[in-house]
């Protein structure tokens, strides 16, 4: 054999191989991965794409990742299971690049969450005057402080020289950098005519029981059986604002710190959404929020805010909206910055290559949505010198106008020419169209999916008789005739956000959808606009928080009526047939599965011997109705619980009508204890469509309903619209997915941009309307989309 023609033993590793992989609803799945290359996993929503990506490659890479670090590091890092597969072969580090959303930590903002802020602020050390000092002098995350002390000097005799330290920070002193200053309404912390022992604070977890109750009546700083109304002047102080002190309660060493700071502590430093509802209800009724008068919401102290260059502040900066900032940024020219200043201006013009050239850099970026998110963690990995990584992506399309697919499309293109395997999970054609390699799992959702139907190119994909081969070239069609309004809501002067003054009447009675571009206005218009309230549900992007506890009977409220049915039958109590309550199995405590804490090592978690997972008392699994105990009810499919609570012994008419709504919106195959964190982005979002449809509204306002739905899935979906408006509703839709577009009966497109480039109407009027008008980037999508 001639050398040029020898392989290297180290190049025959050209696939990633997954064998007899059973994560969730994984049927012995085994497939091959062509490595450097880009594949897309398609499938109805349920089908198993996210168990076998995420669940199984990206997570035992992520696993065999941590086990590299040393047992402190890991410590602190979260415990992965390994994935439930016989084999897994060839993988590489990979990097998820998911929609969750981005940390909403009060302080992070996009500018934070990439590059560009720190670039700004090393450009504004250099150039900016007058001079403040070195890049964290116009940093809102860093505080000024200055500190003396003496060192020890040895020459010749030691002595003592007293030196000082000073740090420049450009944190506002006032709003700690947050932009925005609290004022706590002391009503809302304790009732002023009790005393502490009578349980005067009313603050969540505060309890007199519980070990802040017991520190604030046993610190010794004041009468803890004297009411709040009658403390000194003293006490109160003590009581609301006392700086952290070391006391000792019931022989504890403990830290002592008035209520005021502990609260900004523990609750407002946090995400509001973030908090527990009692919590955050809480912080709701007692706090307010304000923009902060002295940095006005710019979060800079008044140095970093007077420090310019060519009079542009960094607080000016970050407040441009991103596309005019890269022109500033290009207009600038000094040689001692010039690297750098082609750095920054690749940085942002990634921005606005993404589609996210609206945004500006002091955007708090808990305010993106789960798309936005995940565009803007693409931008920190498109600058990355890492090449031969995976890069795993859940959906990239979320939130995007069919015009910036093309956009995402290039982005992944390139990110795979950089020697990279890209896995991307996926619905839109548009994506499915570009890979080099696609695995369709199914056939159906939950127990009826979870195989592999189809391994190969697009074309083969095509041929194939799967439900996505079918389906992959489906394009609705305009439909012959449109509904006729019933009436308007009429909204005048909507100038939310980037919208210009808007005037326009909403027709009632009908399937309106809101179209344009990400950033073009269309959420500003419709949850700024249409008041929430009597007789509006609205449904929006925001993520389902649940921990492996919740499941679809207790998110959707199913589990009462089943509880009370249970209980009246067999003459118990309705506790007992809650696992998170007295019938709880004693040993694994209502979990199903029991986790060992191996100390240095990762965490096990094993399948509880006491209840075999049931989570139920060996004693409740006794009682039953219609035949079937409370974890036999739990472990049914909702189709098949459809069923069951329908007639006979086990009707129960208020079970039933939630679970019709649950097959409604196509979740029939979910089971009824199936843990909320295994379901899918789309799963979620159908799940919180059906409990909202259990509200009586006369107007329903949904934020894009088809994230994660197969194109069979959106079929489905516009039955289910159309049931709604036959019924008598009005149904207004945010949403860039052509098939709604061609089904709504009236559309609404703002655009012609996004940012300051959008926020006007820039047609309204029928789809058949649209099409025929082609002026504006919907229209000419839409028209293609439908063949016109």
């Amino acid at each position: 054999m001639t050398e040029g023609t020898d392989v290297h033993a180290a190049d025959s590793h050209e696939m990633i191989r997954v064998h007899g992989a059973r994560v969730n609803n994984l049927k012995d799945v085994s497939v091959e991965i062509p490595k450097r290359r880009l594949t897309v996993f398609t499938g109805v929503s349920g089908s198993g794409k996210s168990s076998l990506v995420f669940g199984t490659i990206a997570a035992e890479s992520q696993r065999l990742i941590n086990e590299t670090y040393s047992a402190f590091v890991q410590g602190f890092m979260p415990t992965l299971a390994r994935p439930e597969v016989d084999v897994l072969d060839g993988l590489t580090t990979a990097i998820i690049v998911d929609q969750q959303r981005l940390g909403a930590d009060p302080r992070s903002t996009v500018g934070t969450a990439t590059d560009a802020n720190a670039m700004l602020r090393i450009l504004f050390s250099r150039l900016a005057a007058p001079h403040l000092g070195p890049p964290s002098a116009y940093a809102f995350n860093v505080a000024s402080v200055q500190a003396s002390g003496a060192i020890k000097v040895d020459k010749g005799a030691r002595r003592a020289e007293k030196v000082t330290f000073s740090r420049t920070g450009g944190m506002c002193p006032r709003c700690e950098g947050r932009g925005a200053v609290t004022d706590i309404d002391l009503t809302q912390l304790y009732d002023d005519s009790k005393s502490l022992r009578e349980g005067a604070l009313t603050i969540p977890g505060y309890s007199v029981d519980g070990w802040y109750g017991r520190i604030y009546t046993g610190c010794g700083f004041f009468d803890p059986d004297k009411p709040i109304a009658r403390f000194t002047k003293r006490e109160l102080h003590d009581l609301l604002h006392k700086e952290p002190t070391k006391i000792k309660v019931e022989g504890i060493n403990l830290t002592y710190e008035g209520l005021i700071p502990k609260i900004q502590k523990s609750f407002l430093s946090k995400d509001v959404d973030s908090l527990q509802p009692h919590v955050r209800a809480f912080v709701e009724r007692a706090v307010t929020f304000t923009v902060c008068p002295d940095c006005a919401g710019t979060r800079l102290s008044e140095g970093a805010r007077t420090s310019t260059i060519d009079g542009v502040s960094i607080a000016d900066a970050c407040a441009m909206q991103i596309t005019d900032l890269a022109e500033w940024v290009r207009g600038l020219d000094d040689p001692s910055v010039a690297p750098l200043l082609t750095a920054l201006g690749h940085s942002l013009d990634s921005f606005v290559e993404i589609g996210l050239g609206y945004l500006s850099l002091d955007r708090p970026s808990g305010t993106l949505s789960g798309g936005e998110a995940q565009r803007v963690k693409m931008i920190r990995h498109l600058g990355s010198s890492l090449t031969d990584v995976t890069y795993v992506f859940d959906e990239p399309t979320t939130g995007l106008h069919p015009h910036d697919i093309q956009r995402m499309n290039g982005l992944l293109l390139r990110l795979r020419d950089k020697g990279n395997t890209v896995l991307v999970v996926e619905h839109k054609p548009e994506i499915i169209g570009i890979a080099d390699h696609v695995v369709d799992l199914g056939p159906g959702a939950g127990t009826g999916g979870g195989a592999v139907c189809f391994e190969g190119t697009v074309e083969g994909l095509r041929a194939s008789d799967t439900v996505t081969g079918r389906h992959l070239d489906d394009r609705a069609s305009l439909k012959k005739s449109v509904r006729k309004a019933t009436g308007a809501l009429e909204i005048r002067g909507a100038d939310a956000n980037n919208l210009r003054g808007i005037d326009v009447d909403i027709p009632l009675g009908v399937l309106v959808a809101v179209t344009g571009v990400a950033g073009s206005g269309k959420s500003s218009l419709v949850h700024g606009s249409v008041p929430e309230g009597e007789g509006v549900v609205s449904v929006d992007q925001g993520a389902i928080r649940g921990s492996r506890r919740s499941n679809p009977a207790t998110y959707t409220g199913l589990l009462d009526p089943i509880r009370k049915a249970f209980a009246k039958a067999n003459g118990v109590k309705p506790a007992l047939f809650s696992a998170n309550s007295e019938g709880a199995c004693p040993t694994c405590n209502g979990g199903g599965v029991v986790y060992t804490d191996l100390a240095m090592m990762a965490g096990v978690a094993t399948t509880c011997e006491e209840c075999e997972g049931r989570r139920f008392q060996a004693a409740v699994l006794e009682y039953r109705l219609g035949g079937r105990d409370i974890s036999e009810v739990l472990a049914m499919p909702v189709s098949e619980a459809e069923a069951f609570f329908a007639e006979g012994e086990a009707r129960i008419p208020a079970a039933h009508r939630i679970l019709t709504r649950l097959s409604d919106v196509g979740l029939g195959y979910l089971t009824l204890g199936q843990p909320l964190t295994t379901l899918s982005g789309g799963e979620r979002q159908r799940l919180k469509l059906a409990t909202h449809m259990g509200e009586k509204g006369g107007v329903y306002v949904l934020d894009e309903p088809t994230a994660g739905l197969h194109l069979a899935d959106v079929e489905q979906l516009l039955a289910l619209l159309d049931r709604l408006v036959d019924s008598g509703k009005s149904v207004i839709v945010v949403e860039h997915h052509q098939a709604v577009m061609a089904h709504a009966d009236w559309i609404i497109d703002l655009g012609p941009g996004a940012g300051h480039d959008g926020g006007r109407i820039v047609f309204e009027g029928t789809p058949a309307e649209l099409v025929a008008d082609r002026s504006t980037l919907t229209g000419r999508h839409l028209a293609e989309y439908v063949g016109a």
